[in-house]
């Protein structure tokens, strides 16, 4: 990439609020106190136009203290520690009802929770859809008076889901019809936690073919896609995702996986006016819109890691 001593528009627009800070989570998992530490320091800092919400489980956010009010806030709501075989989506539900329930008296004495992202039950049969889930999570919305925030549902993972391709369609027009959007995962603690590229760019696609704004977490701290050596993990890159969003509309499935799997960083470029990736260029509106519509945000236990490598490649100058 060819390094710019000026912010461009189209880097701008790129990666303006890009990244919610989740230092509270792995692998950084900061005790509270040095997570809200490295939060204020960055919303102080020349990068801070990058910088989205704080993200906190659900369960933590009265730790905050007086920070919750200060803050804008994205509340995890994950039911991980479901026994399978209790694993309808009744049970699931409520659950889910505690922790929102939290959420509302906390928003009622200040708290500034502004989004909300749900981990969704995984289905038990092969024909069962997330269509309940993502429908009784809306009447919960409403009926706790949290239907005006931004709510993401998180698709779990395909692993040992043959159905999981087939089901990606239907899962978008539920969320469209619920007003919400999509969330994805890109990685976690152990190998089968990290999708491959024909799982993210099918995600990617149909979130944008239905018009469904997404999220993405885990394992995206640095921007292009690479191997790992002391792990032998390959990461995902968010620059990849931010490319594949902004060329879905016009991409074939073939072609996404393409941008998601790309690993040569210099590959992709800013100009004064348009992200480009190889032959495809996309202008300052199409950024916008993408951001706005599309590929909204992702969340990284690390802020400084992900600017730092964008000045490494000439995308950021160092001041800006």
């Amino acid at each position: 990439m060819t390094t710019s001593t000026q912010l461009r528009a189209s880097v701008r627009a790129a990666f303006a609020s890009l990244i919610d800070y989740a230092g509270l989570f792995p692998p950084a998992a900061l005790p509270m106190a040095d997570a809200i530490s490295e939060y204020a320091a960055a919303k102080e800092g020349t990068h801070a136009w990058m910088l989205g919400r704080f993200i906190a489980p659900a369960s933590r956010i009265a730790e905050l203290g007086d920070w919750k009010k200060a803050f804008g806030l994205c509340a995890i709501v994950n039911v991980t520690a479901l026994p399978s075989e209790q694993a309808d989506t009744t049970r699931w539900l409520r659950m889910v009802q505690e922790l929102l329930t939290g959420v509302a008296q906390l928003r009622d004495e200040g708290a500034r929770v502004e989004v909300l992202e749900v981990l969704l039950p995984r289905p038990r049969w092969e024909r069962e859809t997330f269509d309940a889930s993502i429908g009784q999570l809306g009447a919960l919305l409403q009926q706790l008076g949290l239907r005006d925030l931004t709510t993401y549902a998180e698709i779990p993972k395909a692993a040992g889901d043959p159905q999981w391709y087939a089901r990606l369609p239907g899962t978008m027009s539920a969320a469209k019809r619920a007003g919400m959007g999509v969330k994805i995962r890109c990685g976690g603690p152990a190998i089968d936690d990290f999708p491959p590229e024909e799982e993210v760019a099918a995600f990617i696609g149909n979130a944008v073919s239905a018009g469904v704004p997404f999220k993405a977490t885990a394992g995206l701290h640095h921007p292009v896609r690479h191997y790992e050596q002391e792990t032998g993990l390959e990461r995902h890159g968010f620059l990849n995702l931010l490319a594949a969003a902004a060329f879905a509309s016009r991409a074939s499935s073939e072609l996404l996986t393409e941008i998601v799997a790309e690993r040569d960083p210099s590959a992709f470029a800013f100009d004064d006016a348009a992200l480009i990736w190889r032959a495809e260029r996309a202008g300052l509106d199409e950024l916008q819109s993408m951001r706005n519509t599309a590929f909204v945000g992702y969340g990284s236990c690390s802020f400084s890691e992900p600017v730092e490598d964008l000045i490494a490649l000439g995308v950021l100058p160092a001041n800006a």
